[in-house]
C-alpha cells in the first residue's frame, strides 16, 4: 500500500458551518487560492445548492483553480448533485462528494429502512459517476453505524462507481483504536475495498480529532479530512496544521507523506483567523501564539544552549521567520514589508500603504510597535477592505462616574456623512446605541469581548463581538490603542457582514 496520503482541505465548507464564521465571496477565493498554492490535494470548495452565493464561490473557486482537485458537496439527491457538478466543472480536475447519513438515528429521519437506504446510495451515487468521474462518498456517522450495514452500503457505493469513500467521525465519538479498527474491518471485509482510497473526517468533540485521522491513516486511510486551524462545527474539525506537521517531526513512526508546503501554514492559519473572527487560542498547538514561547528558566536556558532541547520543530518550518527589525516611527516601507513577510504576510502594494499609514500613526502613540501589533493591524486591515457600506469617521465619547455617559458619531452610510448622539450604560453601550440610530437592525449582540494585543497602558486592544439575526451570526473585530474606537469598529464590521448577508438572501 503506498505511504501517500491526500490532504482534503473542507475550511471552505465545514470550516464556514462554524457559528458566525461566514466569508464573502471575494475571502473565500482569497483563501482556495492560498490552499491551491499551498498543496492541497483536494479543496472542498462549499456546499453549491445552499444558497447561490455558495454557488457562485464554488464556481469562481473552481475556475480559478491550478493544482487541487475542487470539490462540492451534495445531498443524496440528483438536485443537490446536478448543482454540485455544475458548480465544480469547470476545474481542471473537479469532484461530487454526495452524503447520506447512515446509523439509526439517521435512517429514523430519513424514514429509510436498510434495503431503501441502500438502494438511494446506489442510485445517487450511479448519477454522480455519470457526471464526473471523480466521486466521494460517505456514510454520514458512520462511527455509530452498525458494521454490518455499514460494509453492505461502502460496498454499494464502490460498486455505483465512487472512487473515495469517506468514513466521519460527525459528532467526535470515536477513539484512535476504533478508529483504526473501522479502517481495517472495511479493508479487510468489502469487496473492492483495495481499488479505492479510503478518507478519515474526525470532529474534536473529544479532544482527539488529530489522533483519530492518523490513526486511521496507520490503519489504512490514505486522505485525511481537515481545516485550517481545526475550525469546524461545534469543537471543530481536524487541524491541517496538526496532521501534516505530525507526519513531518514524526516522519520515523508515521512513514507517510503528502505534498503540502509547510512553510505556508502560518499565513493561511492568520488568513482563515482573520476572515472567519476566530482567533487562534494562545497554546493551540503549531499555530498558537506560545508555540514557540518558552518563559520557564530551565526551557530558556536550555533552548538558548541548544534549540532542540525543548523545540521538536523550527519556526521556520511553518513560516515563521525570525529577524532583527525593530520597528518604530522612523521606519519606511521597505523595513514593514519585511517585518510582514517575516510573519507570513504577503501583501499588494495598496494594502501595505493602507497599513503603513496606520502603522505611522500607531507609532507616534507607542514607543515599540511589537509583531503582535503588525498582526492587528493587517486583521483590521482585511476587514475594512471587504466591506464599506458603513464606516467610522470620527467619534467623541464622554464617560465617568458623574454620566450620563454620551457618545458623538460621524458615519458614512454608503458615502454620505451622518452625524449622531446617544446615551448608554457606559461608553461602550453608548456607541452602540449612536451606531443603532444610523443603521436600525434587529440583531442582538451574543458576544463582545475585549482582549490585549500586547503589554502595557499604550498596548493595542482588540474587540471582538458577535451578533445573531434570524439565526445566522456574523463577526466583528477591530485593533486600537483606544477601546472604544476598536468596540466601535468591530460593531460596524459586524454590521456590514450582516448587510452582506441580508443581500445575498435577498430575492432576485
Amino acid at each position: 500500500m503506498t505511504d501517500r496520503v491526500f490532504i482534503f482541505d473542507t475550511t471552505l465548507r465545514d470550516g464556514e458551518q462554524s457559528p458566525g464564521a461566514t466569508m464573502t465571496h471575494n475571502e473565500k477565493i482569497e483563501i482556495a487560492g492560498m490552499l491551491d498554492e499551498m498543496g492541497v490535494d483536494i479543496i472542498e470548495a462549499g456546499f453549491p445548492i445552499a444558497s447561490q452565493g455558495d454557488f457562485e464561490a464554488v464556481s469562481a473557486i473552481a475556475k480559478n483553480a491550478t493544482n487541487s482537485i475542487i470539490c462540492g458537496l451534495s445531498r443524496a439527491n440528483f438536485a443537490d448533485i446536478d448543482r454540485a457538478h455544475e458548480a465544480t466543472k469547470h476545474a481542471p480536475q473537479s469532484r461530487i462528494h454526495t452524503f447520506i447519513g447512515t446509523s439509526p438515528s439517521h435512517r429514523e429521519i430519513t424514514k429509510l429502512d436498510m434495503d431503501g437506504m441502500a438502494e438511494k446510495i446506489h442510485q445517487t451515487v450511479t448519477h454522480a459517476r455519470n457526471l464526473c468521474e471523480d466521486v466521494q462518498w460517505s456514510p454520514m456517522d458512520a462511527t455509530r453505524t452498525e458494521h454490518d450495514f455499514l460494509c453492505r452500503v461502502v460496498e454499494v457505493a464502490i460498486k455505483a462507481g465512487a472512487t473515495t469513500i469517506n468514513i466521519p467521525d460527525t459528532v467526535g465519538y470515536t477513539a484512535p483504536r476504533e478508529s483504526a479498527e473501522l479502517i481495517r474491518m472495511l479493508l479487510e471485509r468489502v469487496p473492492g475495498a483495495s481499488d479505492i482510497i479510503f478518507a478519515t473526517h474526525c470532529h474534536n468533540d473529544l479532544g482527539m480529532a488529530t489522533a483519530n485521522s492518523l490513526a486511521a491513516v496507520e490503519a489504512g486511510a490514505r486522505q485525511i479530512e481537515c481545516t485550517i486551524n481545526g475550525l469546524g462545527e461545534r469543537a471543530g474539525n481536524t487541524a491541517l496544521e496538526e496532521v501534516v506537521m505530525a507526519m513531518k517531526v514524526r516522519n520515523d513512526i508515521m512513514p507517510f507523506h503528502n505534498k503540502i508546503d509547510t512553510t505556508k501554514i502560518m499565513s493561511l492559519s492568520r488568513k482563515v483567523a482573520t476572515v472567519s473572527g476566530f482567533p487562534v487560542q494562545f497554546n493551540k498547538a503549531i499555530v498558537g501564539k506560545n508555540a514557540f514561547l518558552h518563559e520557564s528558566g530551565i526551557h530558556q536556558d536550555g533552548v538558548l544552549k541548544n534549540v532542540e532541547t525543548f523545540e521538536i520543530m523550527r519556526p521556520a518550518d511553518i513560516g515563521l521567520t525570525e529577524d532583527n527589525i525593530v520597528l518604530g516611527k522612523h521606519s519606511g516601507r521597505a523595513a514593514l514589508r519585511s517585518k510582514l513577510e517575516g510573519l507570513g504576510y504577503t501583501v499588494a502594494d495598496n494594502q501595505l500603504n493602507d497599513i503603513f499609514v496606520r502603522f505611522k500613526e500607531l507609532a507616534d502613540s507607542k514607543k515599540e510597535v511589537f509583531d503582535d501589533d503588525l498582526i492587528a493591524l493587517v486583521s483590521d486591515q482585511s476587514g475594512e477592505a471587504a466591506h464599506d457600506h458603513l464606516k467610522l469617521i470620527d467619534m467623541q465619547v464622554v464617560c465617568g462616574t458623574l454620566g450620563p455617559q454620551t457618545a458623538e458619531l460621524e458615519i458614512s452610510v454608503d458615502g454620505e456623512s451622518q452625524k449622531v448622539t446617544a446615551e448608554g450604560d457606559g461608553p461602550v453601550d453608548a456607541t452602540f446605541n449612536a451606531i443603532r440610530k444610523v443603521f436600525d437592525h434587529s440583531a442582538t449582540l451574543s458576544l463582545y469581548q475585549v482582549s490585549a494585543v500586547t503589554e502595557g497602558t499604550d498596548a493595542q486592544a482588540t474587540v471582538s463581538v458577535r451578533m445573531e439575526e434570524d439565526g445566522k451570526m456574523v463577526n466583528g473585530s477591530s485593533s486600537h490603542t483606544d477601546t472604544v474606537v476598536a468596540s466601535a469598529k468591530a460593531y460596524i464590521m459586524a454590521l456590514n457582514k450582516l448587510i452582506v448577508r441580508r443581500n445575498k438572501a435577498a430575492p432576485v
